[in-house]
């Protein structure tokens, strides 16, 4: 999936709720707004990146359903982060009183938290440096684990708090650790 920053701070400040309102107006587009107000565009993802999408979604959502410790989300989801951006993780869980705890009207609209745990999962075309970014701004915005998938290099990279990422050569399986008790993920059919 490629992307495209655009900065209109020179025209307009865009505050969450302009941006949920474009983002309203034109739900064909793939959207994110950074910290400083400028406006990704992303495009859809080819279909072997959908297809590992739709696998690492299936696996978390299948644990979930047993284990009733959260709420899963898609790419779709929008979650306005502490910091002001607003972003969507390729796959998204929050844990269960966090997500109780958010009014009708807040969960309708872009979820006013950071999700507990994240995957962003490298397509062909993006960015590495761009993802990692990101990565490191939902860990700074109180995210309790994230996983960076890199297909092309077959590693993930592992974000924890006040961590450096650690980095993994071809894993087969990824734990959950503290955030997703018992949720194994299998990456086996990854690379």
């Amino acid at each position: 999936m490629s992307q495209l920053t655009l900065n209109l701070n020179s025209i307009i400040q865009l505050d969450r709720e302009q941006f949920y309102k474009i983002c309203e107006e034109n739900p064909e587009l793939k959207l994110e707004r950074t910290a400083k107000g400028n406006l990704i565009v992303m495009s859809p993802t080819g279909g072997e990146t959908g297809r590992k999408n739709a696998n690492l979604i299936g696996q978390l959502w299948m644990w979930n359903e047993q284990t009733q410790q959260g709420e899963v989300f898609d790419s779709s989801t929008g979650f306005s982060l502490p910091n002001g951006s607003d972003r969507a993780p390729d796959v998204a869980w929050l844990e269960k009183s966090r997500w109780e705890s958010l009014t009708l009207e807040q969960r309708e609209k872009f979820i006013p938290l950071c999700p507990d745990f994240v995957i962003e999962m490298l397509s062909p075309s993006d960015n590495l440096k761009q993802t990692q970014e990101k990565l490191t701004e939902y860990m700074d915005n109180g995210c309790r684990l994230g996983w960076l998938i890199n297909r092309r290099h077959k590693t993930v990279e592992i974000y924890r708090p006040n961590q450096t990422p650690e980095i993994i050569k071809k894993p087969f399986s990824l734990s959950g650790e503290n955030v997703l008790l018992g949720f194994n993920l299998s990456l086996s059919k990854f690379w």
